[in-house]
């Protein structure tokens, strides 16, 4: 059983220490090499790492995660084998799961706690679960120490936005730019916009993702929130046969960058 590190509690010490914070994004069970992947990001200077588990209707996410997942799924990647893959190994860092609601479903809520839980996993995203309809799924993270994290996109009213950012756990995601996950050729004006507007709202680490797609793009988000998700310029990479060494290299230039401010 893999004994997860606390998502909140690590990155808000990390902010607290005035680093800017990286997390990427990886497909579990995409290729082989999955795991040795996600160790090499965290090598490269990753303060968590965001594990997506496949879902065949996938509503955030465009088409370079779409594919990613397909090609997961295809090979015979499940929840169950994904998170036990995690729960053989220790990470130096926090994990947190992003799928879809259908899953947990699925499963039932105690139960895909549970497999959490024993899979060393301190958090969770699931965009597609309003924050009115959470309370059962929050209890039984709560019973097991996973922190379900929250989105806010640009267009959400002030007075929602405060309402999830004082709800979401681990760290507030904020969405950079509408639409589906990808890569962009600059930096949206809305993700510096709704950087603000949350690290205003809160004290808890604001991460900006969707949209991130290179090093001078993550030094530029960074400058107003205190860290970034990367994605898919990352899983575009491994799906070009990257591997860990690609991964790395990769992490590595985006870490560099954000710890030039």
């Amino acid at each position: 059983m893999s004994i997860g590190l606390s998502l909140g509690t690590t990155l808000a010490e990390a902010k607290m220490h005035g680093r800017k914070l990286l997390v990427p994004y990886i497909t579990g069970g995409l290729g082989t090499d999955w795991l040795d992947v996600l160790e090499a990001v965290i090598a490269a200077g990753a303060d968590a790492v965001e594990v997506g588990i496949p879902f065949s209707d996938p509503i955030m996410d465009g088409p370079i995660i779409q594919e990613a997942s397909q090609r997961a799924l295809d090979s015979g990647a499940t929840p169950a084998s994904i998170l036990g893959g995690l729960a053989e190994r220790s990470f130096g860092a926090p994990l947190a799961v992003m799928t879809y609601y259908n899953i947990v479903h699925h499963a039932g809520v105690e139960r895909f706690a549970g497999w959490l839980d024993t899979a060393g996993v301190s958090g969770v995203i699931l965009p597609d679960l309003p924050v009115e309809e959470m309370g059962e799924w929050k209890s039984c993270a709560a019973a097991r120490n996973i922190e379900t994290v929250l989105l806010v996109a640009p267009t959400t009213p002030d007075d929602r936005a405060q309402k999830l950012v004082d709800e979401s756990q681990g760290f507030v995601y904020a969405v950079g730019v509408m639409g589906v996950t990808g890569e962009r050729n600059a930096l949206a004006s809305s993700a510096r916009t709704i950087s603000r507007r949350l690290t205003s709202m809160t004290d808890k680490p604001v991460l900006i993702g969707i949209g991130i797609s290179t090093p001078e793009q993550a030094k530029e988000a960074s400058q107003d929130a205190d860290g970034v998700v990367v994605g898919s310029a990352l899983v575009r990479r491994l799906l070009e046969g990257g591997g860990p060494d690609g991964a790395f290299d990769f992490i590595s230039a985006i870490r560099r960058a954000v710890d030039a401010l």
